[in-house]
């Protein structure tokens, strides 16, 4: 009797042992099985419909960065901006870096502080080369926006990429393509793109490129700032054994200890 009694003692206290074991993993199990997902939205989470072709130009910014080539018509060396020497002209042509300031004004040699922040690159060119007409006979000014970028992240945990956006055009199967493709672990049907202020409303599209069906209305042009999130698939038996692995090895860590007394 003595020995089923003890028994019965060591059943209930290896029960309770459990219990508290099952309710702190329960306790933290929600972020625990996907701690490193990005951007969730609900089941019924509207999402913005595609457009199929956005011809809206990039409008310059604060904070953007440009670079600037200032040449005459002829291609004869208007101001000294650089000191790299090309071709056998002679002439010298460098692009340097200037930023738009807060205010939307950007510093350039002879004009001082000029806005061109709300204007494309275009309107740019344009203004600038009506500004320059007042010193110097037949401007030519070609202008680039160097920090034009969008980020691709990806649900299985690899490093985030940021991409630069070509003076042409960045389309979504190119930005992925660049960052290394969709790995085994994600979800080449589950493709998020998140455009906008992500503090205030933004839109929010989902993509599927898994098959050639589905693919069409996907390849769009990104735009700066744009966000690609490709979601993983989850995988609940791995993370859940990586999680309890610890709580395992205690148990019979307590088991091994408690059938010595």
């Amino acid at each position: 009797m003595e020995v089923i009694k003890g028994f019965k003692m060591k059943i209930n206290s290896l029960r309770y042992f459990l219990w508290f074991i099952v309710a702190v993993a329960s306790f933290s199990s929600c972020k625990l099985l996907q701690p490193n997902r990005m951007f969730k939205t609900e089941s019924d989470f509207k999402y913005n419909e595609f457009k199929p072709v956005d011809t809206k130009e990039y409008k310059i910014q604060p904070y953007d960065i440009i670079s600037l080539s200032i040449t005459t018509n002829d291609g004869l060396k208007l101001i000294n901006i650089g000191e790299k020497q090309g071709g056998n002209t002679g002439n010298l042509r460098r692009e340097i870096e200037y930023l738009v300031e807060y205010d939307g004004f950007v510093k350039v040699p002879t004009l001082g502080r000029v806005k061109i922040s709300g204007k494309t690159i275009r309107e740019a060119e344009a203004f600038l080369e009506k500004e320059y007409a007042d010193y110097y006979k037949n401007p030519f000014v070609l202008l680039r926006v160097n920090n034009r970028k969008v980020y691709v992240f990806k649900g299985g945990g690899d490093d985030g990429t940021v991409l630069n956006i070509p003076e042409d055009r960045l389309t979504l199967i190119e930005a992925l393509a660049m960052s290394g493709g969709i790995p085994d672990s994600d979800k080449a049907y589950k493709i998020k793109l998140i455009r906008g202020d992500v503090s205030n409303n933004p839109e929010v599209y989902r993509y599927n490129i898994s098959s050639l069906e589905d693919i069409q209305g996907s390849n769009l042009l990104l735009q700066a700032n744009d966000i690609i999130y490709v979601e993983s698939r989850p995988r609940y038996a791995r993370r859940v054994m990586t999680e309890i692995t610890p709580y395992l090895t205690l148990i019979s860590t307590f088991l091994l200890v408690y059938n010595l007394f």
